[in-house]
């Protein structure tokens, strides 16, 4: 199996293909991002499933027992971010993390609004490791983007990005020495951390993860799964809503 370690030296060429002002702002950035789990408020009960309220992450979730799931698929189409400058989201599926906090696998993309136009970083982490950044995918607004995250056993996992519309793809097989439990499957958006706190949360409109689902010792697509939104300050900034094999989180 194939180990690929990405160092600081290869994440700056990646800015290369990047303007220069934007492409600085991009790295500064990247320098700055850090790793967080959900962070959870409260808890809504409802007819239909249970909804999760968290400061961080909105989406669909699932909860099972140990060894469950060991696969998460979800396909997007990448949105503009609008707002003030420097406000930004990442959409991203993964596996753990919510109920078992001690390791997680996952893979998504950034979107970033600069004043030189939107930012877009593709990105993976088998956390607690840090995260690390993809060299060959380019992304911009409008490109249908497929992510997967798959483990073969507690502390291997592999990493996938497509991007459908400019038919690139990149994988990366990942080691980890805390295991994943494969108790939790998630599609999300999320307002990510970096060294001052999270970062001004974009208005993203809208992402659709649409043939989503996740695979173990069964099949599960996001319906019947638990709503997270985001709420910050006492105000609740998205809605999300499952359809069938698709899971769709608005900003609000």
């Amino acid at each position: 199996m194939l180990f690929k370690v990405v160092s600081l030296f290869l994440l700056a060429s990646t800015i290369l293909a990047i303007p220069s002002k934007l492409g600085a702002r991009v790295a500064r950035r990247r320098a700055n991002r850090q790793s967080q789990i959900i962070n959870r408020l409260e808890q809504v009960d409802s007819a239909t499933s249970d909804e999760l309220y968290s400061n961080n992450q909105a989406g669909a979730v699932w909860n099972k027992g140990d060894h469950t799931f060991k696969s998460v698929t979800g396909t997007f189409v990448v949105p503009t971010p609008s707002g003030n400058y420097g406000d930004s989201a990442s959409a991203w599926v993964g596996i753990d993390g919510i109920t078992c906090t001690s390791a997680m696998l996952r893979t998504g993309v950034d979107f970033t609004d600069f004043a030189g136009g939107p930012a877009y970083t593709a990105w993976y982490q088998f956390y607690p490791n840090p995260i690390g950044y993809y060299l060959d995918i380019t992304i911009t607004a409008g490109d249908v983007v497929q992510l997967n995250v798959t483990t073969s056993s507690p502390s291997f996992g592999a990493v996938t990005i497509d991007n459908l519309t400019r038919n690139e793809s990149e994988s990366l097989d990942l080691f980890n020495f805390q295991p994943l439990c494969g108790q939790d499957a998630e599609w999300i958006v999320e307002d990510y951390q970096t060294a001052v706190g999270l970062v001004p949360f974009a208005d993203f409109g809208m992402v659709t993860f649409t043939d989503a689902y996740t695979t173990g010792t069964g099949t599960y697509t996001p319906s019947g799964a638990t709503i997270v939104d985001i709420e910050q300050n006492g105000q609740v900034l998205t809605s999300t809503s499952t359809n069938g094999s698709s899971v769709t989180i608005q900003y609000v």
